[in-house]
């Protein structure tokens, strides 16, 4: 999920006793309440802050006010805080935070995760707790000892005082340092001084899922739960008209089919009786306003905007006067579609609804709004409402849905199945049920001088608002421009004097919300692509032109030339293999890569190697950022060559992975990951990867077909009849 802007802003520490003695301590917001402060604290362990605690056995607990959807926030932000506790690593281990404002995000003031901005929020925020919890129990230890705190060391989990040769382990301490008030202030350590940060480290949930006992939101089992799946509406705003559940209730485990908000329950003793019990539902819709809909009609409506301008999102110069001007204009149009999330884990939540209480378990993202919108549909207050987060089977902003669709349905099913309910969506329903990245439409027109350098440039975009009727709306949306739908489009790092971007933003009655890179996955194609088609035109060199306009972009420029460098841009390549290149800012971090790639004579497109160089600020971890760089250029050529979303008469025509495929491990590139070494402030590493890979395999693709890809998916059809054949 992409989130606003990092703004900063004042923080202030605030501390405070927590109930049970132990002392919490939470940089950036409040106290957590007397509840919250309990569940954080077990019978052998002592809460030094709202985000450590340290057991009789030496183990510490981290607390994770971030969720684990792969991306690795359950090592780095034990790596931060431990850089600074400085305990023995083979005794940390992690746990999800309840919700609680104390572990609200320091920039958006909810708890939540996504925007690629969990590493670059607590960067600051988990150091200082490390910190503030190794004060106290130097403190602690010294006060036991009657020496200056001064004189004693820390190491792998001890307090050391060498001078008399004394020892005391973290554990022993705990209880002491508990009932000291911290310190107002600490000092961090230079980075010259770190020792686990910066260093690759194994991840500390590795184990647990290779092992089986990682528990997903699938996993989650209670006494006495029943399994419900919901009949949807087969159309966008439709409803239940009337429905039949005579033949559902006769399969053997089926206990209710009740009418919810959504559709219908099917609610059973286990899954598989309770979707054969929806397969035997027979529901009479009502299809509503959208049942004419069509992927189609859409896009020739879409064009049809694209030739006017909208709403300005950003203007140099004059670029209408320049384009009339310029020696030679060129104009191009690119299409990208809905796009599902598509988690390996399908959407799920367990909710135990009571009279005053309300229980849930989900791999959420969301969990202030999620609790918010459950509490609601509950009617209780949300003090009453408990969120278990447990790992997320993938996430990709699907999880961080500003409806609370999947924990709001779940809830409305417990209303009426009166016990326990873990509500499971199928492959189908997860497909099919709404909340996509949305389809896009970019009409660029460019202007190039005698010496074939760009001078003017338009970008008109038309496309759905994800912000539009969400809580970020009041500030995301300014002037009838949503930010993040040309974020990688207004913000162009490229040095062009006459630039104009321009927003058409049409309300459809599909459901869209962040996808991972967000704008940045429509806008990163575009504008890469379309740069390319510049350079050709101006007879100049893609990677030599893109160096040109960077003059006065050093960081970016930097990982253009190290991928450049690393792919061995310009030299000989096998026949018929091309090499594109691309770069993109985004999420505060600079990413560039060079794709080589080959077609076949019947279009099918092969990606032998994909070279990534980026700019990520500090590096927490090596291995993470290596991960996520690899995980998203995979994201992105699933996105580029295999999936869509269309529709006809209203209904979504795909329905599994056989129609939405995913790119297979025998197809995936060769991947080179560098990381350009960096002394400022970690930025984002989860999303950065994905938007410059789908417009260097199209550069790629021209490069050896001489054919412009301007549409995704790449359909081979569209490329056979030129492979091998550049012209």
């Amino acid at each position: 999920m992409s989130a606003p802007a990092m703004v900063g802003r004042r923080e202030f520490l605030k501390t405070g006793a927590a109930a049970g003695g132990g002392l919490l301590v939470s940089w950036y917001m409040p106290l957590p309440s007397a509840g919250a402060g309990k569940a954080a604290a077990g019978e052998n362990q002592v809460a030094l802050n709202a985000f450590v605690r340290i057991g009789t056995d030496e183990s510490v607990t981290v607390i994770a006010s971030h969720s684990e959807m792969g991306q690795g926030v359950y090592t780095s932000l034990p790596m931060l805080l431990n850089e600074e506790l400085e305990a023995d690593w083979s005794k940390i281990g992690v746990e999800a935070a309840p919700v609680d404002k104390v572990y609200n995000h320091p920039v958006f003031g909810m708890q939540m995760t996504g925007g690629s901005t969990t590493s670059p929020a607590e960067w600051e925020r988990y150091r200082k707790m490390g910190a503030l919890a190794r004060t106290m129990l130097v403190a602690a230890a010294a006060q036991q000892w009657k020496v200056d705190a001064a004189s004693c060391q820390v190491e792998k989990g001890v307090v050391l005082h060498r001078a008399t040769g004394r020892r005391a382990t973290y554990g022993s301490l705990a209880n002491a340092a508990a009932q000291l008030t911290p310190p107002a202030e600490v000092k961090l350590k230079d980075a010259k001084s770190f020792t686990l940060i910066g260093k690759p480290t194994r991840r500390l949930d590795t184990p647990s899922k290779t092992n089986g006992s990682a528990q997903f939101g699938l996993d989650v089992s209670l006494p006495g739960m029943l399994t419900a799946v919901v009949a949807r509406p087969p159309v966008f705003g439709g409803k239940v008209a009337k429905f039949d559940a005579s033949e559902a209730l006769k399969v053997p485990g089926v206990k209710a089919v009740e009418q919810v908000e959504s559709g219908v329950a099917v609610i059973a003793e286990r899954f598989w009786p309770a979707k054969l019990g929806r397969d035997r539902l027979v529901v009479e819709w009502d299809l509503g306003p959208n049942a004419g809909m069509s992927t189609e009609q859409m896009t020739r409506d879409f064009a049809e905007q694209a030739k006017s301008p909208g709403a300005i999102a950003k203007k140099t110069g004059d670029p209408e006067s320049a384009l009339k001007t310029a020696a030679k204009t060129i104009t191009a149009e690119y299409d990208v579609p809905y796009l599902a999330h598509a988690m390996m884990e399908p959407l799920n939540c367990v909710v135990d609804l009571r009279a005053d209480s309300c229980e849930i378990w989900t791999g959420t993202q969301f969990e202030t709004v999620d609790r918010a919108n459950a509490a609601q549909v509950a009617g209780l207050p949300p003090e009453k409402v408990q969120i278990h987060t447990t790992l997320l089977g993938g996430g990709f902003g699907r999880r961080a849905n500003p409806a609370s669709d999947f924990v709001r349905e779940a809830v409305h099913v417990a209303k009426v199945a009166k016990a326990p309910v873990k509500v499971v969506w199928t492959r189908e329903d997860d497909l099919q049920g709404g909340w996509y990245r949305p389809m896009w439409h970019d009409r660029f027109a460019a202007g190039l001088d005698a010496n074939g350098e760009p001078v003017a440039w338009t970008h008109t975009i038309v496309g759905q608002s994800i912000m539009q009727g969400t809580l970020f709306e009041s500030f995301m949306i300014k002037n009838g421009v949503d930010g993040t739908s040309v974020e990688g489009a207004a913000d162009l790092l490229y040095g062009i004097p006459n630039l104009q971007v321009d927003l058409h933003s049409p309300k459809i009655g599909v459901p869209v919300q962040w996808w991972r890179s967000v704008g940045h996955s429509h806008t990163g194609f575009s504008v890469e692509a379309f740069l390319d088609e510049v350079a050709h035109a101006g007879g100049k060199d893609p990677y030599e032109l893109r160096r040109k306009l960077l003059a006065n972009q050093p960081r970016m420029l930097a990982v253009l030339d190290l991928a450049a460098q690393k792919a061995n841009w310009g030299a000989k390549l096998p026949p018929g293999v091309g090499r594109g290149i691309a770069g993109h800012f985004s999420f505060d971090s600079y990413v560039a890569q060079v794709v080589e790639a080959s077609v076949a004579k019947d279009g099918a497109v092969r990606v032998h190697r994909v070279v990534c160089a980026v700019d990520c600020g500090t590096v927490i971890n090596p291995d993470t950022v290596k991960a996520q760089m690899e995980g998203g250029i995979v994201f992105g050529l699933t996105a580029a060559l295999k999936t869509e979303i269309t529709l006809k008469n209203g209904r979504v025509e795909q329905t599994n992975f056989h129609d939405y495929q995913m790119l297979r491990i025998f197809e995936s590139p060769k991947i080179e990951v560098y990381i350009v070494p960096s002394s400022a402030n970690p930025t984002g590493v989860g999303e950065p990867g994905v938007p410059p890979v789908a417009p260097a395999l199209a550069n790629a693709i021209f490069a050896v077909t001489g054919k412009r890809i301007r549409r995704l998916p790449i359909r081979g059809s569209d490329l056979a009849e030129n492979a091998g054949t550049k012209s």
